[in-house]
């Protein structure tokens, strides 16, 4: 008989329909039944692609006599941390205090309020591992709700003020300066991986954040070793199996040092930011390894996780037919099988043995260059690559006709706002009107179904279904970055309007004006035991952060100080923080980059479509300036900083302007560079 999640929109939840479990979504209804029944409520929260979620459910939830139990004991809730970030955020703090550590699946016991008072991960069937079996958890939390409800009571009400206690930005508030950058400089450089990239030892998170703030060092100053950081980590990356060599994209995490076994679960957000920094890199290098990995991974993102609509899905999952990374992997004799003759080039570039590299299989991974590679064969390099590239056709066409790994197919406004910034970004920069395209479609997408009647965002949406939850900071921070990309791809004013109206709902629903920054939840939100307010950047950039940049540029497209003061007040604030955790703090340095960086304003007015307008925005766009904001069309009513901008003799006319103090306009694309360069004024 299926239970109260059959009816859910989040594929999540969807699998755990027919569990024996009497799960609740979390809600009204749940809350009340505990009340009513005066149980603990047993929270488990996790997501789609997540691999020891399924073994946890398979081990424990389908299991007749564990579900027994707990229906007699306990209102068991399951929760998408996908869906609702804010119960993730308050139920992990709580975990990682309880523990000192967290992840998925995360299983927390809760009064029937809400406050925790007991928190872990992962529980085994039988005890392993140091670990007690989920069953011995359960019959423990029975027997202290029985004989020792004050302690519990107490226990919460201590965990419960410590998770609170943490939300003030109560940094030195020192005034930026290149001295963040600088220490921020040697920390990263402290913990490089200078043999194999990346930062720290294994398991290894492809550091997306961490390497757009060194572009911009490598912008700023002309740092070399910042530089050095972001190419090695870069290459590694992409010549690893932590990227799919076949079908384009990259996996969640590495497992190893070397970047060679992924957790083979793909996430949208992961590839929106690495198809971004990819093309960051395309733009101060001129590496064609970097635009092509950057293309290959929106082409796999347009190809297995668009909706018909527009929208992009989730995340595919790690399994199928219940084997971790079957999907992807490759036995000797199936390469041969495929490709014959070509079958030794491939195996040679692309390290595939009898004997396998992984559990007896073969992960795709590029151990040598291909210099090398055609030097060992005896055939010039372009011949190879060519060979290489057809197998790889072949051998793709042979893999989309295995079973497929789970695909979670909803629809979230930020990890959407996130792909937007990279298809319209990557359309501008590679000239691919197709990508604009698909951005574009996606916006349009976005602006018919995640929207409210009021214009507030709403969080998810599933075909078939209406789209819900409140939209939550990063939801409206994400959005707006990327319609500010995509207007500075199409300059359709629409898309500026639609950023300029998120930027003032940030401000007015989650503005933290007693302590700087901005909540995670709005305003009128359900209410929590605490209204979270994540800082920290982690799998994704902080929603703080990112409402930080886009309140930056909005006041520079606008000349209106309420948007820079409060982002410039939250930046600040953390200024201690900056320096001595960039990892953890690597979109607020890019924040702070804008701020401190003489952030320029281009205006060109003329018809955006006209050559000489064109040629003006191809110098303004063509290499990486990631402080420049632009403008342009005629529609100073809309967008500010057009507004009184004659043309000069009829022709496109560009105004360079710093902090709103403008140079002389030009109509020539060779002045216009040096200005922006710093040259003439």
């Amino acid at each position: 008989m299926p239970n109260r999640l059959a009816q859910e929109t989040s594929p999540y939840l969807r699998q755990h329909a027919d569990n024996p479990v009497d799960w609740y979504p979390w809600g009204a209804e749940a809350l009340a039944a505990a009340q009513a029944q005066d149980k603990p409520i047993l929270l488990s929260i996790g997501y789609a692609a997540c691999h020891w979620c399924h073994v946890m459910a398979h081990e424990s939830f389908e299991d007749e006599d564990t579900a027994v139990y707990m229906n007699a004991h306990f209102i068991n809730i399951k929760v998408d941390r996908e869906e609702r970030p804010d119960l993730d955020s308050i139920y992990m703090n709580a975990v990682v205090a309880l523990t000192g550590q967290g992840g998925w699946p995360m299983t927390v016991a809760l009064m029937p309020d809400g406050r925790p008072f007991f928190g872990g991960t992962y529980f085994p069937s039988a005890p392993r591992y140091g670990m007690p079996s989920f069953r011995q958890v359960l019959e423990g939390l029975h027997n202290a709700w029985q004989t020792r409800r004050a302690d519990i009571d107490q226990n919460a009400a201590q965990l419960t003020q410590h998770l609170t206690r943490d939300l003030v930005q109560t940094q030195s508030g020192a005034p930026l300066d290149e001295t963040v950058f600088s220490d921020a400089l040697g920390s990263l450089l402290r913990v490089f991986d200078s043999d194999l990239g990346g930062f720290g030892r294994a398991p290894k998170f492809p550091p997306s954040m961490t390497l757009e703030f060194l572009l911009r060092m490598v912008s700023r100053r002309g740092d070399k070793m910042a530089l050095h950081m972001v190419e090695h980590t870069l290459q590694k990356m992409a010549f690893g199996g932590i990227y799919d060599q076949i079908g384009g994209g990259f996996a969640r995490y590495a497992t190893d040092d070397k970047w060679l076994v992924p957790h083979f679960e793909k996430m949208l957000y992961d590839n929106a930011l690495l198809a971004r920094v990819y093309l960051h890199a395309y733009q101060v290098t001129d590496s064609l390894l970097y635009r092509r990995i950057a293309e290959e991974t929106l082409d796999f993102v347009l190809r297995d996780m668009r909706h018909e609509s527009g929208g992009f899905y989730s995340s595919y999952d790690a399994d199928s037919e219940g084997e971790e990374g079957k999907f992807y992997v490759w036995s000797a004799a199936e390469i041969r099988a495929v490709l014959g003759e070509e079958a030794d080039l491939f195996m040679l570039a692309y390290d595939v043995t009898d004997r396998g590299n992984w559990e007896g299989k073969n992960i795709l991974n590029l151990p040598r260059e291909l210099a090398e590679v055609a030097e060992m064969v005896h055939t010039p390099i372009d011949q190879v690559q060519a060979r290489l590239a057809a197998a790889r056709q072949e051998l793709l066409a042979v893999r989309v006709q295995r079973v497929w790994p789970g695909l979670d197919d909803k629809v979230l406004t930020a990890w959407n706002g996130l792909m937007l910034a990279a298809f319209a970004e990557a359309g501008r920069v590679l000239h691919r009107p197709d990508y604009t395209a698909v951005a574009t479609q996606n916006a349009e997408f976005l602006f018919a179904n995640l929207r409210d009647k009021d214009g507030r965002l709403l969080r998810t949406w599933k075909a078939g279904s209406a789209a819900k939850y409140n939209g939550y900071l990063e939801d409206y921070a994400y959005l707006a970055d990327g319609l500010l990309a995509l207007y500075q791809t199409t300059f359709d004013v629409r898309w500026f309007k639609w950023a300029r109206q998120l930027g003032d709902l940030m401000l007015t629903h989650f503005q933290d004006e007693a302590n700087g920054g901005f909540f995670d939840t709005s305003d009128d939100h359900e209410a929590l035991i605490q209204r979270p307010k994540d800082l920290q950047d982690n799998a994704i950039p902080s929603g703080n952060a990112m409402a930080a940049q886009v309140l930056l540029r909005l006041s520079l497209y606008t000349g209106d100080g309420r948007y820079w003061d409060p982002a410039n007040r939250a930046v600040t604030a953390l200024y201690d923080a900056l320096g001595r955790f960039p990892s953890g703090f690597s979109h607020w340095l890019c924040a702070a980059d804008l701020i401190v960086g003489d952030p320029q304003e281009v205006a060109i007015v003329g018809d955006v479509q006209a050559a000489d307008t064109r040629a003006l925005l191809d110098v303004v766009q063509r290499i990486y300036r990631p402080n420049v904001i632009v403008a342009s069309g005629h529609g100073g009513e809309e967008v500010p900083l057009l507004a009184e901008r004659p043309s000069l003799q009829g022709r496109a006319t560009a105004y360079v302007c710093r902090q709103f103090v403008c140079r002389q306009p030009v109509t020539d694309p060779l002045t216009l560079a040096r200005q922006l360069n710093g040259g003439d004024r």
